[in-house]
């Protein structure tokens, strides 16, 4: 099942190209990363998923919805599939781990008791479990980035966007996250990686979609990216 299709995709800002006719789809429970030089679109394109931007042309269609027709309210709705990792984690300081973690669900409606139920739960599968009550400001680089990733999975999105995970980690801690990426999968969600670390995207072995200058240049698939 496809979760995700760019269809002849541009974007520009005035006379900027940041996408051009990107066209891919992408199967539900895929990971895949998304690469290119500074400036080639990675951003662009997971900003176009998350409809914090619009394309100029082209359609992006998200479990057979076209999102050119998600406007206003739905918009919110919208995001609620998806799961976004942020480089600078963007947690909320005055908020212990539990409630950052939680406060997707929070915006759902949903029950108190429920919510601390599915944080302890995500909290534990990212190694967690013993951090709930601390500030982001107690934690390190690795475990904040850990709290992000666990924000993102508590309401089990159908697609999770990944932007540069993992720059400011070391090599250790970046294979680490990686790997609890690659562990959503088994459960159906879809993740999407944007990262400029090649030496970590020939180490997952995953499809990679490499970007220049905002065209698709080369779609590669796992098995035959060189270790």
């Amino acid at each position: 099942m496809t979760v995700l299709r760019f269809d002849n995709v541009a974007k520009t800002y005035g006379g900027r190209i940041a996408l051009a006719d990107v066209s891919f789809s992408v199967d539900a429970g895929e990971m895949l990363f998304v690469t290119g030089h500074s400036g080639a679109g990675k951003s662009t394109l997971l900003r176009l998923v998350h409809l914090t931007e619009r394309p100029s042309r082209g359609t992006v269609v998200f479990r057979e919805r076209n999102l050119a027709k998600v406007r206003g309210r739905r918009v919110a709705l919208h995001r609620r599939e998806l799961g976004v990792v942020f480089q600078d984690h963007r947690l909320l300081g005055d908020r212990n781990v539990a409630d950052n973690v939680g406060l997707p669900l929070l915006l759902r409606g949903m029950h108190r008791a429920e919510i601390a139920k599915r944080v302890r739960s995500t909290l534990e599968k990212v190694g967690l479990a013993d951090r709930e009550r601390a500030l982001p400001s107690q934690l390190s680089a690795g475990e904040q980035q850990r709290v992000g990733i666990a924000r993102a999975v508590v309401a089990e999105p159908a697609l999770l966007v990944a932007d540069e995970p993992t720059g400011n980690l070391d090599p250790a801690l970046s294979t680490e996250i990686m790997t609890l990426l690659e562990s959503l999968t088994a459960r159906g969600t879809t993740v999407m990686v944007a990262s400029h670390d090649l030496a970590l995207v020939r180490r997952m072995r995953k499809r990679v979609l490499v970007l220049h200058e905002g065209r698709l240049a080369d779609d590669i698939a796992g098995e035959e990216v060189a270790a």
